[in-house]
C-alpha cells in the first residue's frame, strides 16, 4: 500500500486488515437494517410551486463569495452552470468562453442582528460584511456570520439540516434565495441551464428528496434559470473519474450527509446516503467537550490532522470521524451485496472522496484503514481525495448541464 497523503494505493490482492489505531476508538455502531435496494425516489415532473420572492434590502459595498478558477478538460464551452447545495457550504460555478471555471462558495448560515444593534448598518456596509434586509429584520449571511458566531460564543442559524431544507428553520428559503443569487447572479440568457445537486434517498432516517428538490427548482425558476437536478454522489463520478471511464465510487463527505454512489461507465448501479456528516461530528464533539458547536467546527476545520492529533478535542474528533466513515462502509458493502443487476466490475475501482468533510488531514489515511477492516465485495484499487475537492460536486454538476445541452 503506497501512501502520498491525497492518495491511498492497494495492492490488487488487498492486504490483510490493520490493527486498529493504539488510540481508543468508539465503537461503530451497527449497519443501518438493510432493505432490498429501494428505487431512486421520484423525480418531480409538475416541480413545487416557486416561494414568492422576498422583498430583500441587501448593502451595496458587499464582499464576493469566495472564488476560485480552473481549467477543466472535462467540459466544453457552453452556456450552463453547477449549484452545489449542501448543508454546510453553497457553491456556483460558471464557465466562460475559453472554458475556465469559475467556482464561488459561501458557507450555508446566517445571523439575525439584534434589534438594539440595527442602527450599526452603516459599519456593516462599510466593514463589507454582507447582510440583507428582510422583513424589517437584519441578517448577517455565509461565512461573515460563522465568524461573528463564534467570536460572540453564538450559534449560526442554517437554512438546512440533514441534506436537506430545514423544517425547523422559517426563514430558510428566502434566505437560500438570497445565498444562490450571490453565487450564480443573473443568467446570461433567459432560462439559462442550471444543474443542482440533490441527495439520494437516506437509509438511516426519512426524508423528502421531493419537497427539497422542487424548493430549490422553485428558487432557480423564480432567478430565471431552467433547473435539472442530479445526485450528489454521481456527480463526484462526473468530476472526479473521467480517466476510469466513469467507473468506480464517488463519496460525497458533506455536513449534512455523506452521498454515496457506485458507478460504472455513468451508470449508478448503487446511490444512497447517511444522515450523518461534518455536523453530527461537530455535535458531538461539542457535547463530550462542553464547548459551543461553532468552537468545535472551528477545531475540525483548523489544523486538525486525523493520525496525530494534538489535544483532546482533537482526539474526540479523531474517534468521531473514525466512527462515521466505518458506519458509511459498513452500510456501503451491505447495499451492494443486496443490489440487483449490479454490473461485473472486472477490475479494481477507485474510491473518491469529496466534500469539505474530507479535507482534514489523515482523512484518507484513516478511510483507507477503516476500509482494509471490512471484506469489501470489489476489489479496490485505490482511495483518493478529489482534486480540489470543495468543488467536486458543483464541477460535476456543469459537466451534467453541458452534456444535457448537446
Amino acid at each position: 500500500m503506497s501512501n502520498d497523503n491525497n492518495v491511498i494505493r492497494f495492492d490488487q490482492t488487498q492486504s490483510a486488515p490493520v490493527e486498529q489505531a493504539a488510540a481508543a476508538t468508539i465503537a461503530p455502531e451497527q449497519a443501518a437494517p438493510a432493505e432490498q435496494a429501494a428505487p431512486a425516489a421520484p423525480v418531480a415532473e409538475q416541480a413545487a410551486p416557486a416561494p414568492a420572492a422576498p422583498v430583500m434590502e441587501a448593502n451595496e459595498a458587499q464582499p464576493a463569495p469566495q472564488a476560485t478558477t480552473h481549467d477543466n478538460p472535462n467540459i466544453d464551452a457552453a452556456t450552463g452552470r453547477g449549484l452545489d447545495v449542501g448543508t454546510a457550504n453553497l457553491l456556483g460555478v460558471t464557465q466562460d468562453a475559453n472554458g475556465e471555471i469559475t467556482v464561488k462558495r459561501e458557507r450555508n448560515a446566517f445571523l439575525e442582528i439584534p434589534a438594539a444593534y440595527r442602527g450599526n448598518r452603516d459599519m456593516l456596509t462599510k466593514l463589507n460584511v454582507p447582510y440583507v434586509s428582510y422583513k424589517d429584520r437584519l441578517f448577517v449571511l455565509g461565512d461573515a456570520a460563522f465568524n461573528l458566531a463564534n467570536m460572540f460564543g453564538q450559534e449560526v442559524r442554517r437554512p438546512m439540516a440533514d441534506g436537506f431544507l430545514s423544517p425547523a428553520e422559517q426563514d430558510a428559503i428566502p434566505m437560500m434565495r438570497f445565498i444562490i443569487h450571490r453565487l450564480l447572479g443573473d443568467p446570461k440568457v433567459q432560462g439559462e441551464k442550471v444543474c443542482f445537486c440533490i441527495p439520494a434517498p437516506s437509509i438511516d432516517k426519512q426524508n423528502d428528496t421531493v419537497y427539497h428538490e422542487g424548493i430549490v427548482s422553485g428558487i432557480l425558476r423564480k432567478l430565471g434559470y431552467s433547473p435539472q437536478s442530479m445526485n450528489e454522489g454521481h456527480a463526484v463520478v462526473y468530476s472526479s473519474l473521467a480517466e476510469q471511464d466513469f467507473t468506480g465510487i464517488g463519496i460525497s463527505c458533506g455536513g449534512g450527509m455523506f452521498n454515496i454512489c457506485v458507478a460504472y461507465k455513468t451508470i449508478p448501479a448503487v446511490k444512497f446516503s447517511v444522515a450523518r456528516g461534518g455536523d453530527w461530528i461537530d455535535e458531538h464533539v461539542a457535547k463530550v467537550m462542553g464547548i459551543p458547536r461553532t468552537r468545535a467546527t472551528a477545531i475540525k476545520e483548523g489544523d486538525v490532522n486525523l493520525m496525530d492529533p494534538k489535544t483532546r478535542e482533537e482526539e474526540a474528533v479523531v474517534l468521531y470521524y473514525r466512527n462515521l466513515i466505518s458506519y458509511v462502509l459498513q452500510n456501503l458493502k451491505q447495499r451492494f451485496q443486496l443490489a440487483r443487476d449490479v454490473p461485473q466490475f472486472t477490475d479494481p475501482v477507485e474510491v473518491v472522496v469529496a466534500g469539505g468533510t474530507s479535507l482534514v488531514g489523515g482523512f484518507v489515511e484513516l478511510f483507507a484503514e477503516e476500509l482494509q477492516k471490512i471484506n469489501f465485495p470489489l476489489q479496490i484499487a485505490g482511495v483518493r481525495r478529489a482534486d480540489d475537492a470543495i468543488s467536486s460536486v458543483v464541477r460535476g454538476c456543469l459537466i451534467a448541464a453541458a452534456l444535457e445541452d448537446k
